[in-house]
């Protein structure tokens, strides 16, 4: 498929899939008339790269990752060291830190809007009254 496919299908601009082949993250053939020519596994790869990004990775860190992943063809992993899965242990624990601290900001917001909302025409919802309203 080429280019504007591959960035239809997976979501990411033609611009962010040109950076990724320069940063050795995702590679295409190119055609006799230079043109980008990528597999259907393409597809696949920028999601995961997006999601290792959206994690917090850096493009050095998610190029080393990316070997050690299975892709839609099967690939295998045969490149993952002790050293790469404690930088990831490591990275798995900033973003859980990460969770814990915006969880006890919105329950401190939570109990901010509650005492702000007595007295107040419009009855407060907390962020799980929300949820459960939302559900049903």
């Amino acid at each position: 498929m080429r280019i504007g496919e591959l960035a239809r299908r997976s979501g990411v601009s033609e611009r962010s899939l040109r950076y990724y082949e320069m940063q050795e993250l995702l590679r295409s053939e190119r055609t006799p008339g230079g043109q980008r020519h990528y597999g259907e596994w393409a597809v696949d790869r920028v999601i995961r790269i997006q999601a290792l990004y959206a994690a917090g990775l850096n493009s050095k860190k998610i190029a080393q990752l990316l070997p050690c992943m299975r892709d839609a063809d099967g690939a295998p992993s045969e490149i993952a060291t002790p050293r790469l899965v404690d930088e990831l242990a490591a990275e798995r624990d900033r973003i859980n830190r990460m969770i814990t601290d915006l969880i006890r900001s919105r329950d401190v917001l939570d109990e901010v809007i509650a005492t702000a909302s007595v007295g107040v025409d419009a009855p407060a919802v907390s962020g799980a009254d929300a949820v459960g309203a939302a559900r049903g």
